[in-house]
């Protein structure tokens, strides 16, 4: 299997699909590993595996009818394989295998299969210490926008998922790419203030443009300066609502498709009519409810 991805745009060909049977019983509120799952137990409204059954089942239709390769991992029973992005990612050719937290090491078990199609020099096992997830990592060409939360109470901040030393590492492993660093806020408990990953607060779509939510971040100065890197014609800025529904974790399957949740309303609107997209929606609340969308439902092996 030969690996190339070096944006969120270019046209996707081959992706691995999460799987959305056998999750398990609803968590414990303390066993949440994120905001929007917290609030979700907390208010009885956790989905249903039929609900998420169908809507990745929808997902799915569109990258067929694209004629995109979809890659499914093994099927670990009463385990959440959801959300393939946090387990891996691709950068050029290596594909880094992410060091999630401990209790979710059975979905890395799970991907054997796809992971014996790679040639063992370009599978990346990061060191212990150095923490990343797929969703903080958001490649722009010879750019690496990188999420992170460098700050003393890292370890005590369940929605911290890389580290300081993740930027070390990825400096290492692509010396000639720009990495900028971006700290988000953190929440495990609000939704609406807290960043889970960077993908659910940027996103770039198109050529040229992005999505931006300009309050997930720490330093207000890294979103102005977002801004001015793609050009204010060129933003769309996302209420904390729009936030809160997840707007930004849309997943580009070219520079001029992009699949989004079919209640985004304003975002396809401006999609569609200003910046002259196709725009493919489904329906994926209810996924939502457990902290991520389709990015997070994706792990891109090749993009043209």
């Amino acid at each position: 299997m030969d690996l190339h991805i070096q944006n969120e745009t270019s046209r996707l060909r081959e992706v691995v699909l999460g799987l959305p049977w056998s999750n398990g019983p609803t968590p414990a509120l303390e066993d949440t590993f994120d905001s929007k799952s917290y609030e979700s137990v907390l208010n009885g409204v956790y989905p249903e595996e039929g609900d998420i059954v169908r809507e990745m089942g929808a997902f799915e239709a569109v990258l067929l009818k694209y004629g995109v390769k979809v890659y499914r991992p093994e099927l670990v029973e009463n385990c959440n394989q959801v959300f393939s992005r946090d387990v891996g990612f691709v950068i050029d050719d290596k594909i880094i295998v992410s060091n999630i937290i401990p209790d979710r090491q059975e979905e890395i078990d799970a991907y054997w299969r796809i992971y014996g199609q790679i040639h063992y020099k370009h599978i990346y096992n990061l060191p212990e210490t150095v923490h990343v997830e797929g969703g903080d990592v958001v490649l722009y060409n010879d750019t690496i926008f990188l999420g992170q939360y460098d700050f003393p109470d890292y370890r005590q901040v369940k929605t911290a998922r890389t580290n300081r030393l993740a930027l070390d590492y990825l400096r290492m492993l692509f010396p000639d790419k720009t990495i900028i660093p971006l700290n988000l806020r953190k929440s495990d408990t609000d939704p609406y203030e807290g960043i889970l990953h960077l993908d659910c607060t940027f996103m770039p779509v198109g050529r040229d443009k992005a999505i931006i939510y300009k309050q997930g971040f720490m330093n207000p100065r890294d979103a102005e300066h977002l801004i001015e890197r793609f050009g204010k014609e060129n933003v769309f800025c996302l209420t904390t609502e729009e936030m809160y529904y997840m707007n930004s974790n849309v997943f580009s399957i070219s520079e001029d498709v992009v699949v989004t949740e079919e209640h985004f309303t304003r975002l396809n609107d401006h999609l569609r009519r200003v910046w002259g997209m196709t725009v493919e929606t489904v329906p994926y609340r209810e996924i939502s409810k457990m902290g991520g969308l389709l990015r997070c439902s994706t792990l891109p092996l090749r993009r043209d």
